[in-house]
Formats: structure tokens, sequence, C-alpha cells
């Protein structure tokens, strides 16, 4: 059969802003399709920018037997209009939608819209998906396609080095880092899984509360193959949590330095675990890894304990620290929106947020999402019910004291008030590299699509951040 894996035309601002990224998901499930004899084409509309048009008359030339569209909560509404587009130009295309929000809504889905949506794949969706195929290419054969069924694996796949990733099928010219001129991005999963048990965090509800790891080796000859084949010389770990165990977390940081390649590596962990690898972080600088994500989430251990983070508030500090003395980007996020959320509680935030000195930090609207564990405690508090507004950017929640527009003002204003604060220490940065990377990173910030409509109603920004912001000086101008 011949499978069109589409992503759906979504755009918020954010992610998109330092890079072009891969559809990592979309690689594994087609690996598994290709070995069982399938013609499959991953068509990135997302990355393409291309629009519905565009995928209307892509749908028509590729004439797929099956088009599969993955959808997370506000890229939803999109996934199902493409579905929609596939069924109105052959109704006897067979659709399917897989992903975190159809794995916990399926059967408001297949109530709703069972018109357009035949089949869920619900969960861990390699084996699930091609095992499907297999079951559609039967019933085709004796004409009882069965539609509107949700399709999940019996528990995870065990070893996930089994699995064989269709890097061939990319169109790799796309993926960049835009905060490196010229390179090649390619995306890397080492681990699945997280077992904490963050209350508003999709992923621990999808994995189940599970972690599994690859093999150190495996991942390594992963990356060699990319960037040999491909000239991947960015990479991001895609993992929820690539750190979990130490030391499999340390045998691979090893062979990365035995790798001798030092690519640029982007990751994200938990802060507790740089303050437990304070003793091994210039491993890290050695494999590589020059920009670590940390969610702090809060700046109070109250919220950070009603949010289930199991993380003090102290060992955030001292993440953001350790990894400035290792000379590594840090980035991390504070969320706002929460029921007892005060303009005193915004202002604290921000304040403490300045005084920690991440690198970066994102001031993100909290999102509903309807099958998150905390949002029992959320849902009298929603005002909007548009999915597509669930990016933890726009505000859809009130508090006791604030309004969802209150909070996008908040938001916005954090944001200008820390990056402001910054500024003066940048242009006085000793690291050269720092520097220039944060400034690159602060151009493309300022020039986001969703900050620059947030901040019209504060004003013109002050002389040096805008014509930064606009130009993209280099450090001499800026100091001068």
């Amino acid at each position: 059969m011949k499978v069109l894996l589409i992503t759906p035309p979504y755009h918020c601002g954010v992610v998109e802003v330092a890079g072009a990224w891969l559809p990592l998901n979309y690689v594994y499930l087609a690996g598994e399709l290709v070995k069982d004899g399938h013609q499959v084409v991953i068509y990135d509309a997302m990355t393409l920018r291309h629009s519905h048009a565009d995928i209307r008359k892509r749908l028509a030339s590729e004439k797929a037997d099956v088009v599969a569209v993955g959808a997370i909560t506000p890229t939803y509404p999109d996934s199902l209009e493409v579905l929609k587009s596939a069924k109105k130009l052959d109704p006897k295309v067979i659709t399917v939608l897989g992903g975190v929000h159809p794995t916990f809504c399926h059967e408001e889905i297949l109530k709703q819209d069972g018109d357009v949506v035949d089949y869920i794949v619900a969960g861990e969706g390699e084996y699930s998906f091609r095992d499907l195929m297999r079951d559609c290419q039967l019933k085709i054969k004796s004409s009882k396609l069965k539609i509107n069924r949700v399709w999940r694996s019996d528990g995870f796949i065990a070893d996930l080095d089994e699995l064989t990733p269709a890097w061939d099928l990319l169109d790799w010219d796309i993926y960049k880092y835009y905060i490196k001129e010229g390179s090649r991005l390619a995306c890397v999963s080492t681990s699945r899984g997280c077992e904490h048990e963050c209350s508003f965090c999709s992923q621990q509800k999808f994995w189940q509360k599970s972690w599994r790891g690859r093999k150190p080796e495996q991942v390594v000859a992963e990356m060699k193959h990319l960037s040999k084949e491909y000239g991947a010389d960015v990479f991001l770990f895609t993992d929820e949590y690539p750190t979990s165990e130490r030391d499999r977390w340390e045998e691979l940081l090893d062979r990365l330095i035995s790798w001798g390649k030092q690519p640029w590596i982007l990751m994200e962990t938990r802060a507790e675990d740089i303050v437990r690898d304070q003793d091994i972080l210039d491993k890290y600088v050695k494999a590589g890894i020059l920009h670590v994500y940390v969610g702090l989430e809060a700046t109070d251990q109250a919220t950070l304990d009603l949010m289930k983070k199991d993380l003090k508030v102290q060992e955030g500090v001292d993440a953001v620290r350790l990894l400035r003395e290792r000379d590594i980007v840090s980035e991390t996020s504070f969320v706002l929106g929460l029921p007892e959320d005060t303009p005193l509680s915004v202002k604290r935030t921000l304040e403490l947020a300045t005084e920690y000195a991440p690198d970066m930090a994102h001031f993100l609207s909290l999102a509903p999402w309807p099958y998150a564990d905390i949002y029992p405690d959320l849902k009298d508090y929603v005002v909007d019910k548009d999915y597509r507004n669930y990016n933890l950017v726009k505000a859809v929640t009130r508090s006791k004291q604030m309004s969802a527009d209150d909070f996008d003002r908040s938001i916005a204003e954090c944001y200008r008030d820390f990056y402001m604060s910054s500024l003066p220490k940048l242009v006085r940065e000793a690291s050269t590299f720092r520097r220039d990377y944060m400034l690159k990173s602060m151009k493309r910030i300022m020039k986001s699509s969703f900050l620059r409509e947030r901040m019209k109603h504060l004003g013109p920004l002050p002389r040096m951040v805008s014509e930064m912001a606009g130009r993209g000086m280099g450090i001499d101008e800026a100091v001068s």
C-alpha cells in the first residue's frame, strides 16, 4: 500500500523560532512500514510552511491508499482538516490519526468525526500502525474493511534499537538550526518516557510513567551515520529524560567524546540531574552538549509541589548556576495561569526568574490538556475551548484574580522585562561563544511572531534592544 504521512500545517511561533525540526516520529513509523513492504512518503507540510491548499494539491498528486497524520492537542484541528481533505478527494482512502491527543481523546474524536477518521493509532505507534496496515490489507482483499477502530499495541517496545528509522525519506535540506549558519539539523531519540508524575505533563501519561533507554553504542552509531550520510552537525536529543540512568548516560557521553567530532548537541533534562552530574559536567562539554533546557516551571515550592514536579527550588537555582559555570547555555520555563496566580505572584515569578539568570527563559501559559492529571483542578477556570490555542502561548485559563487577557499581557511583560534585564549582562559577557550564541538567539526571539504581536501594547523597545532585534548587531556594535 502507498502510505502518505503528513505533518499538519500548524504554527504558534515558539519552537520554530530556533530551528526547522524534522518529524522524528514519522521517521520511525515509516521505517517499520517500509520493512513490511509498503511505499511510504513523508510530507512535512509544517516545516515547509505549506497551506491546506498546498496539501490538497499534494494529496491529489500522490493518490495514496492511506493518509496518516499525528496530533498533539493544539494541532488536532489542523490534523483533522488534512484528513477531511483526503476524504473529500477520495472517499475510499484510509485515514489514520495518531499521537498524544488521539490516544486519550479517541472516544470524542470517533463520536464527532468518525466519518473522517477511519482508524486511531493510540500510544506507541510503530508496531500497532504496522499491524493495522496488515489488517487493512486482509480486509480489503475480503471487501470487509471495518472503520472507526482504535489500535493499540500490548505493552511498549522492549528494545528500541530494533526499530529502523527511515532517514532516507526526509528532505534534509529543509532542516536547519538557525543559530548556526549553514547547519544541518538532526533529531535523535536516546530514550523514551519519564517515571515522574508532573501533573500538567502529557508525556508521563502517554508513556505510563515508564522509561526505556537505547544502548549508548547504537545512539552514537546513528549519529555518526547521520553526520556522514546527511551532513548533520547539530543534533537535538528529543527525549523527555535522557539522563535518567547515570551509568548509561555517562557511557553515552564517553562514547561521544571518543567519536572526536564534537557536534552541537541540544537537549533537555531535569534540574536535579544537572546537580547530580556536577562532577561530570566537563564530559557534557567535551561531548558537544552546549544547550540544555531544564523545566523549572515555578519559583516557589508550593507551586512545584502542586504540579508534582518532584523538584526543590534550590535544585533549579543550582542547575542554572552549574550550567553557566561550564559555559553551557541554559534555557528554562515558568508556567503562569494557575487558579491561585495573582499579579503579585506573577511579579514575584519574574523577579526570581531574573535572579536565577538562565540564558533563556520562557513564560508559558498553562495549557489545560483535557487528559492531564491537573485538569480537574483547572476545568472551572478554562475560558477558551479552541484546541488550537492550547499551545503554551495563548492564555486559555483565568485565575481567581486574573483574566486570560491579564495573563496574556503579563506574559508579554515578563518576556520584555527578562530580556531587557539580560542585555546589559550579555554585552559584557566574557565568553565569546555564549555572547554570540545568545545575541543570535535573542534576535530571533525578539522578531518571533507571537512576541511581536503580544508586545504591541507595551510601546517601543529601548533603542539598543530594537536595533539588535532588527539588525542582528554584533557585540562590538552593541557596546558602542
